[in-house]
């Protein structure tokens, strides 16, 4: 289930900075009052996470398959239509086809 940020507001409408997150699914309806306290709030407009050229996950050296396969990870790469070959790891075939 996703987590939402929510801003508390105060009687007036305006956020305080005062935030908290809630998890809740995708179908329910937002908050309007904080569950514990009753404050009224609101859900905040926040920037996802996403990891970008700038993140730690995208550094090539974290992804190499050599790192991949020290780290017991195998790696299959597209090498042609319906054929995936094994570049990083030992466990698994070396090709998978789809013409098996």
């Amino acid at each position: 289930m996703p987590t939402y940020d929510y801003e508390i507001l105060d009687d007036q409408g305006e956020p305080t900075g005062e935030r908290f997150e809630w998890i809740q699914t995708m179908k329910s309806d937002p908050l309007t009052k904080h569950p514990e306290t009753g404050k009224p709030c609101r859900r905040a407009i926040t920037a996802p996470s996403i990891a970008g050229n700038w993140s730690p996950l995208k550094e090539k050296s974290q992804l190499s398959n050599k790192n991949l396969e020290r780290l017991g990870f195998t790696k299959y790469e597209k090498r042609g239509d319906g054929v995936m070959e094994r570049v990083a790891g030992k466990e698994g075939p070396r090709v998978i086809s789809d013409n098996d």
